[in-house]
């Protein structure tokens, strides 16, 4: 049984990070798109930047509670 739970754990925190890391990456390389396309609003856009990453990796750290609750529970 504690072989699924450790399995059922590294899949959660496996998937939960994959959509983040790709959604990180993509604001990344959008936000520094868009400074080199107009450089005076780059504030705005790092702002925004920020904003958004800061949601994404919020659900990679639900994954990684649900993981220890998988693991410890």
């Amino acid at each position: 049984m504690e072989t699924l739970n450790t399995i059922a754990a590294a899949i959660a925190i496996g998937l939960g990070a994959f959509g983040p890391g790709i959604a990180i990456g993509i604001i990344g390389g959008k936000g520094a798109e868009a400074i080199g396309r107009n450089p005076e609003a780059s504030s705005k856009v790092q702002t925004g930047m920020i904003l958004s990453i800061a949601f994404a990796e919020a659900i990679a750290i639900y994954a990684l509670v649900v993981s220890l609750i998988i693991l410890f529970v």
